[in-house]
């Protein structure tokens, strides 16, 4: 499909949305439900759920404070529905990516209503830049945090177009942001509202910020609907965790672990391949800029450009961090490649034809030191494939085929591959199912059972334990072995050596190292010896 032809955009939309599905069932066959943060939030929801307590989330038996409660809704609506499963946790973000892209698509001809095709090429773009579909389908906050920032940017052309349904949709956002993964909402939604005389010119100050105020204020109530009860429920150390503790800690945090300003920059053409790396982008973003900034650009560069920054010069650091971004700039790309006939994929296609010479190789067993850390080699085929598809779509580029429709299944193919490629080699390092089903036939037999490190309740749902792991470490554990000889413990060990002569209720590999599920009398004599 040519995008010159699809004047409305829907074809693109359609395809963005069929490789979103494709790529979320590659991810379900492809992997588990992997720890520490996966686990740990599925494990919240469960225990929720567990309860019948829909206000304060709990890990491992305490009041969980360090997010809010709505992705655990969201599983516990699926849950209502379906049962207790472990593949709908996995389909939510999934979902909210295909929200997202459809409101990509719908703000893409607010922006630019003279280009309504520029909708779709967006969509197409987004679910092709490989951070976003990464982050699409993990059971992490960052995408479902997106949804409602392109939510509250519908909700800000609304109001810069003089209707006032616009500030409410703005408060909606940032209140459903608040519940989603707290107040970094507003670092997404403000710049772009403070910032609207510059690319909304001759609106009204007072009236437009005045609106704005009343905004956060609506999304302020919203977040304390749950909150005040949440709070009360919770008790005292909860109600201060959720109110100021968790900022406070946070901050201090991300003080503590320090990383430089520029720490984005060289992440940049991972995050946003296939496009960053294009030369064809670059082309297109000199001319764009020769010709001047439109209202729809401007508006991009002030959602996009001043979260980049603040970004950067907060300390703490993640890559997921950069997420609710992504949709600004596949408008600002689709945008930018409007019109200009820039077929050639020669780099792209080389870097994924590289990937899958990568994967070929470690196939074979030529990476010893991969073959020393993995159960099992890669899959030859997938890299093969690979290597094919990267030829194609070179060849395609070179006959004028659209570079979005290219680059965007290249990227896709790219990481389906690479997930089907790597997975049995993956998967017994991070498959804890076994390990929590082996807890709950231990505690169904009446034993409590520790965990000899910080627990990040990796078992809790996995296992569908009802009861909570006994947190020890140290001196402390060894003082309640000794209490309780008739326990188990959970131990990491840093390898896997040696783990055959280890007499163990359960063990197995687990990120990098083993665990097992001993007895009390032979944790004693493990625990010297082997522990991290």
């Amino acid at each position: 499909m040519n995008p010159d032809t699809d004047t409305s955009g829907r074809g693109q939309l359609l395809l963005s949305l069929l490789l979103l599905a494709a790529l979320a069932g590659v991810a379900l066959l492809a992997r588990p439900l992997t720890p520490v943060d996966e686990t740990r939030y599925v494990g919240a929801a469960w225990e929720m759920w567990l309860r019948g307590d829909f206000l304060v989330p709990f890990k491992n038996g305490e009041p969980y404070s360090h997010k809010p409660p709505f992705m655990f809704w969201m599983f516990h609506a699926g849950w209502a529905v379906f049962g207790v499963t472990d593949w709908w946790p996995r389909l939510v973000m999934p979902l909210f990516s295909a929200g997202a892209l459809l409101l990509t698509y719908s703000l893409a001809r607010r922006l630019w209503p003279r280009h309504p095709g520029l909708g779709g090429q967006a969509a197409l773009i987004l679910v092709g830049t490989l951070l976003w579909v990464v982050f699409s389908t993990l059971v992490m906050f960052d995408v479902m945090l997106a949804f409602w920032v392109l939510f509250g940017m519908h909700g800000v052309l609304a109001a810069a177009d003089g209707k006032r349904r616009g500030f409410v949709m703005l408060g909606i956002a940032i209140g459903m942001g608040v519940l989603t993964k707290g107040p970094v909402i507003l670092l997404n939604l403000l710049p772009v509202a403070v910032l609207a005389p510059w690319w909304s010119p001759g609106l009204k100050w007072g009236r437009w910020f005045g609106g704005v105020l009343l905004a956060v204020i609506l999304g302020a109530a919203i977040a304390l609907a749950w909150a005040i009860p949440a709070g009360m429920a919770g008790g005292e150390a909860y109600r201060n965790a959720i109110f100021w503790g968790q900022t406070a800690d946070r901050m201090v945090e991300s003080f503590a672990h320090r990383r430089p300003f520029w720490w984005y920059l060289p992440l940049l053409p991972v995050a946003l391949f296939p496009w960053f790396v294009w030369p064809g982008w670059w082309k297109a973003l000199a001319q764009h800029r020769r010709a001047g900034l439109d209202r729809g650009t401007r508006f991009c560069l002030a959602w996009m450009l001043p979260v980049f920054v603040a970004f950067s010069f907060i300390s703490g650091k993640q890559p997921h961090y950069l997420v609710p971004m992504f949709p600004a700039f596949a408008l600002l790309t689709a945008r930018l490649l409007a019109g200009r006939p820039l077929f050639r994929v020669g780099l792209p296609a080389a870097l994924a034809a590289a990937l899958g010479a990568a994967l070929m190789l470690a196939a074979s067993g030529q990476v010893a030191a991969l073959h020393e850390q993995v159960a099992e080699l890669p899959r030859l085929w997938p890299g093969a494939l690979l290597v094919l598809l990267a030829l194609l779509s070179y060849a395609a580029g070179r006959r004028g085929i659209s570079p979005i429709q290219n680059l965007a299944l290249l990227g896709a193919a790219a990481l389906a591959l690479t997930q089907l490629a790597v997975s049995r080699s993956i998967d017994p390092l991070y498959d804890i199912k076994p390990m929590a089903r082996a807890i709950k036939q231990v505690q169904g037999e009446g034993w409590p059972v520790a965990n000899a490190a910080r627990y990040h309740g990796q078992y809790q749902f996995l296992g569908r334990l009802e009861s909570p792991l006994v947190e020890l470490q140290g001196a402390e554990l060894m003082r309640w072995l000794a209490a309780h000889p008739e326990a188990y413990v959970v131990i990491y060990l840093k390898d896997a050596h040696g783990l055959a002569a280890i007499p163990a209720r359960h063990k197995q590999a687990y990120r990098g190292g083993a665990a097992v599920l001993v007895e009390a009398r032979a944790a004693v004599s493990l625990l010297p010896a082997h522990i991290e």
